[in-house]
Order: structure tokens, then C-alpha cells, then sequence
């Protein structure tokens, strides 16, 4: 019988080894070279087809007429030249403050309205319907009636900014919050984790995953909404972003200008996305055990 009790106990110890191997494994940081391979070499990779085919359609005459496809070196030019101007980063600054100034605005909004359409039923049932129609409306419709509104001034750029991301925020957080197992909630109210402690300690970090993937999508709406003000609501008193100089290039017809001001465009969403909203989605997965390795 002493025999068996050891046995089993050995086995058990066994199990727990192989579970916190597999921890240990789950955790781990990947090395530099892992991540090169798994991260940054396939975008290069990725990059340097584009321009491989970009090029090739140029060299082999499939497309010979400049105004409408530039070369890669012509683009390349137009970069070169800005940056020698001292206007490129300008050019990203006026832009990028726009739009990280204007969505920390719709994230001060977003969340205490998302809270409290999740949570008041009355609330739900009159407002929750308009979030979702204005989280489907395109942003580009509100910049005329924020023009006749505010004027051309930098504010119809925030407003515009808050109209699109505040809807996909709330809606995020309302998704994350339906999500949440009630169990946790009645844990919670066992524990004395009620009204805002139940809302700080339990539903806000259960709804993490919901909330995350609203911000994402909160900023995707807000980098675009800026856009679309700023190719519309052109004004050479507001300073020149990314928007305004895809407006000035096609006003100029200059295609490489135009192709710049798009990669640029591309450039800031993409690193913003890496940068912020990339790590914060991983942070969430491991806190949760659910980052592991392949």
C-alpha cells in the first residue's frame, strides 16, 4: 500500500514537473535571432518583393508613363529632397501629434461611455444602437458639417478624430465587458468588490481583451478620420500633415509626391500598430497564459 502511495505520488510530481516545464517554456523570451527570423525578416522579405515588382513594372515598359506609376528612385527622390528641406519630419509630426492628441481625447470619452452602456440597462437600450451606426457611418462624412461648425481650425480635426474612434472604443469595451464569465462578477461581490472596486478590480481586467481590440480599432478610425480632414479641410494656416500634402501633391500632379505621402501614411500606421498596440495585445495574451510557442 506504501508502495502505491509513492507511486502515485511520483507520478503526480511527474505531472507537475512536465506542467512547469511547459510554463517555463511558455514564458520564455525568444532570442534576437528567433526574432529577427519570426518578426522583422518576413516584412523586409515582404518589402522587397513589392519593390522588385514595382521596379520591374517600370523597367520592362509594362507601365512607361511617369504621371501615373513613378519609379521607386523617383519617390525615393521626393523623400530625399523633403528631408534636405528640413519638411519630412514636419510633415509626420503635425500629423502623428494630431492624431495621438485627438484619440487620447476619444479614449477619455470612450471608456467611462462604454462602462456605462455596458453596465445600465436603460443606457444600453438608448444609446447602444447609436454607437453601433455611428461606429458603421465613414468618418469622411463628418468633416463638412465639422467645417461649418468649427471653421478651418486644428479643433475640426479633433472632432472629427473624436466622432470616429469614440463609437469603436465604447463598443470594444461594451464587447469585453459582455464577455466577462459572471462568475467573476458574483467572486467579486463575495469579496466586497462592489460598484467602482467591482469595476476597477474585476470588470475592467476580465474585459481586457474586448477593450484592447476596441482600441485598435479606435485608433485604425482615428488615423483615418484625420486623414480624410486633412485632404479635405486643406488650409495652409493649419500647418502641413500627411493629409495635406497628399492634397498638394495631387493639386501639383506630382505622382511621386503622391506616392509618398501614402508610404508615409502606411509607414505611420504600421509603426504606431507595432509600437503600441502590438505589445499591449501580447501583454494581455501572457498575462492570461495564452502567448506560447509554437
Amino acid at each position: 500500500m506504501a508502495s502505491t502511495d509513492t507511486t502515485q505520488v511520483q507520478d503526480s510530481g511527474s505531472v507537475e514537473a512536465g506542467l512547469d516545464a511547459l510554463e517555463t517554456a511558455a514564458v520564455g523570451r525568444p532570442s534576437f535571432r528567433q526574432t529577427f527570423v519570426d518578426k522583422i525578416l518576413p516584412p523586409l522579405i515582404a518589402i522587397a518583393v513589392v519593390l522588385v515588382i514595382w521596379q520591374g513594372l517600370i523597367s520592362f515598359d509594362i507601365v512607361t508613363d511617369p504621371t501615373k506609376l513613378p519609379s521607386p528612385g523617383d519617390v525615393w527622390g521626393e523623400a530625399k529632397d523633403a528631408w534636405l528641406q528640413g519638411t519630412l519630419l514636419g510633415y509626420i509630426w503635425t500629423s502623428v501629434s494630431r492624431g495621438l492628441l485627438g484619440f487620447l481625447f476619444a479614449l477619455i470619452i470612450g471608456t467611462p461611455l462604454g462602462l456605462l452602456v455596458a453596465r445600465v440597462k436603460f443606457v444600453r437600450a438608448a444609446i447602444g444602437p447609436v454607437l453601433s451606426g455611428l461606429q458603421s457611418l465613414p468618418s469622411v462624412a463628418w468633416v463638412p458639417p465639422a467645417v461649418i461648425w468649427l471653421g478651418l481650425d486644428s479643433s475640426l480635426m479633433y472632432a472629427v478624430i473624436l466622432l470616429g474612434a469614440v463609437p469603436s472604443i465604447a463598443n470594444g469595451l461594451v464587447s469585453g465587458v459582455d464577455q466577462v464569465p459572471p462568475l467573476f462578477l458574483r467572486a467579486g461581490r463575495t469579496l466586497g468588490a462592489t460598484g467602482l472596486r467591482g469595476t476597477w478590480h474585476i470588470v475592467l481586467p476580465a474585459a481586457l481583451p474586448g477593450y484592447v481590440a476596441g482600441l485598435k480599432q479606435g485608433w485604425a478610425f482615428s488615423w483615418r478620420s484625420l486623414m480624410a480632414a486633412e485632404i479635405i479641410a486643406y488650409s495652409p494656416d493649419m500647418g502641413v500633415g500627411l493629409g495635406q500634402l497628399l492634397e498638394i501633391a495631387r493639386s501639383n500632379s506630382s505622382m511621386a509626391q503622391v506616392f509618398l505621402a501614402i508610404l508615409l501614411i502606411l509607414f505611420v500606421g504600421i509603426a504606431i500598430d507595432l509600437l503600441i498596440f502590438s505589445p499591449m495585445e501580447r501583454w494581455v495574451l501572457r498575462s492570461r497564459g495564452l502567448l506560447v510557442k509554437s
